[in-house]
């Protein structure tokens, strides 16, 4: 295998067969992806399925904690799981920059391979492209997966109502500052790392604590997009207080120099829930016993008052609106 991706290792010839071969089938080691078929066939039991897709293109492609091939699996698992569904198979299909080195390929792949042990899914099958020098940025990597949905279950904004308690599962802004970093090559007193993680295990325990109605992972336009979004979907308020947001020092202050808010940057390892107010403490004592949980809060509740509109008491005793983000606060982030 060579050093650097050339255009004719795209070229569907002997060259992308090698490359498949070579980095791609030893690091996923998926029996249904290693018969090189042009779709794979699943075995899916009866009942309702999850199907999700995503594009990453985040820069840089590695950074504190992660790398844009854990991002690609965790991004999907995540959006399977804040459906309900239990993920099983994933796709991923490379564009790849001519001169890419071969060598940085493996890191992702190996990353990509890690992620979905972690997260009990197969890579089932995927896709390569090469495009000339200055067509893209390195690397971008799509990613597809399918999860299996319980039958009963029911989550959604739909399922949301008034005095439902809002629920964090951590610390807020990691994963935003962390590739803002290591991307503008800031360096702060306790460096900041991305909590790029899959959150399936971290769902599963809040849903099998009860009473739990919506999830969604803050990613961009972080909490503060998740949280307005459920609202003006539901059709509810919501009142949070300002010290139950956890936010940890260094992101804080990084975002104070910046002149950003932590509420509006993306994370790639948390939850947002809106859980029956009589379940909700047992939902968060669920998150809290989990490793990815252990920062969990309440840190508000829906409200049949102002529909859509998202209200946070402040820690010096007054009100504010926290609004949708408008337009990208932080551009590449994943």
């Amino acid at each position: 295998m060579q050093d650097r991706i050339t255009l004719s290792h795209g070229g569907g010839g002997s060259m992308t067969r090698e490359l498949v071969e070579s980095v791609f089938l030893p690091a996923f080691g998926s029996e249904t992806l290693a018969l090189l078929e042009d779709s794979a066939v699943l075995r899916l039991p009866p009942g309702r399925v999850a199907f999700t897709t995503d594009a990453f293109v985040v820069r840089p492609l590695f950074f504190r904690g992660g790398d844009i091939g854990r991002l690609a699996v965790c991004g999907t698992v995540n959006d399977l799981a804040v459906s309900g569904a239990e993920p099983r198979f994933l796709s991923v299909a490379f564009v790849i920059e001519e001169g890419l080195e071969t060598e940085i390929l493996r890191r992702v792949a190996r990353s990509i391979a890690q992620a979905a042990r972690e997260a009990g899914v197969q890579v089932a099958t995927g896709d390569t492209k090469v495009v000339e020098k200055g067509a893209a940025d390195q690397l971008f990597v799509t990613s597809s997966g399918i999860g299996e949905v319980p039958e009963g279950r029911r989550l959604g904004a739909a399922e949301i109502r008034p005095g439902d308690r809002v629920i964090v599962s951590g610390t807020l802004g990691d994963h935003g500052i962390a590739v803002l970093s290591e991307r503008e090559g800031l360096r702060f007193s306790t460096p900041v790392s991305s909590d790029v993680a899959p959150l399936n295990g971290l769902a599963a325990a809040a849903l099998a604590a009860g009473g739990v109605h919506a999830m969604r992972d803050p990613t961009r336009g972080g909490f503060a997009a998740a949280v307005n979004e459920l609202a003006a979907q539901a059709g509810v308020g919501a009142e949070l207080r300002e010290e139950d947001l956890p936010v940890r020092p260094e992101v804080q202050a990084a975002c104070d120099m910046l002149g950003l808010d932590p509420l509006t940057v993306a994370n790639e390892g948390k939850l947002v829930l809106f859980a029956a107010p009589d379940t909700a403490d047992r939902v968060l004592a669920a998150l809290r016993a989990h490793p990815l949980g252990g920062h969990a809060r309440i840190a508000g509740e829906a409200t049949a008052a102002h529909p859509g509109i998202v209200v946070v008491g402040t820690r010096i005793g007054g009100r504010k609106i926290l609004e949708m983000p408008f337009g990208e606060g932080l551009p590449r982030i994943c």
